[in-house]
């Protein structure tokens, strides 16, 4: 004998596969399949426009809502400023009044 059994299914196989592999080549070059290419690819094109476009807007909107917090945050620092300068106004003033005994 000249192969061994294993032997001629792994030549089998390979042959098996080159021939696969061949007429795959030739299916998936046919313009079916690149007709199928093309439309699968504007898809994918056109979900990707929407996904940018949705991502966007909550960009912009997360942007607005930072804005805001940064406001209220910078505004009730103003008052708790107010409030512990006229804290301070108050405990020098009653110190600087002689008091009356």
């Amino acid at each position: 004998m000249l192969f061994s059994e294993s032997t001629w299914k792994k030549i089998a196989c390979f042959a098996g596969g080159v021939l696969f592999g061949t007429a795959g080549l030739k299916i998936l070059g046919s313009k079916d399949a690149r007709g199928i290419y093309t439309k699968t690819l504007a898809a994918g094109l056109r979900a990707k426009d929407c996904v940018m476009t949705t991502s966007m807007k909550v960009q912009e909107r997360a942007e607005d809502i930072l804005a805001e917090a940064q406001e209220i945050n910078a505004k009730r620092a103003e008052e708790e400023l107010a409030k512990e300068n006229e804290g301070f106004e108050e405990e020098t003033a009653n110190e600087t009044e002689p008091t009356v005994e």
